[in-house]
């Protein structure tokens, strides 16, 4: 899910929280700091997208995302969201990081960049 530009990190997710389940805005915020700080990237949360590097945007969305019961997490060319990584460890561990907030995730990309992709053994 993108971000919205004019919110900061801990909103733009726990916004998610909120609405579909009705969160209080100081337990939602405990979430997404809680969630955060398991990234080592707690320190972002008062930020906006724009002042996010690539890897701290990557897991903001990803955690906007996985916020929603049973989600399905799509993530599209995450190359092109996170071209500073060369393979897919820092996906992968993104993903580790909050596998117990989604249901599945499928990762979309362009066959010629198959070979950045070892740990599935395309």
């Amino acid at each position: 899910m993108p971000l919205i530009s004019n919110l900061d990190v801990w909103v733009n997710i726990a916004l998610i929280k909120q609405y579909h389940e009705n969160l209080s805005a100081d337990k939602a915020q405990e979430l997404v700091i809680r969630y955060l700080t398991g990234y080592g990237m707690e320190h972002i949360s008062n930020k906006r997208n724009p002042a996010l590097t690539n890897r701290e945007r990557f897991c903001a969305m990803l955690l906007r995302a996985a916020m929603v019961i049973d989600s399905i997490v799509v993530i599209d060319r995450p190359f092109t969201i996170i071209p500073d990584v060369q393979d897919d460890r820092f996906i992968y561990d993104s993903l580790k990081a909050v596998d117990d907030s989604f249901k599945e995730c499928h990762i979309f990309d362009y066959l010629w960049s198959k070979d950045r992709y070892r740990m599935i053994g395309l």
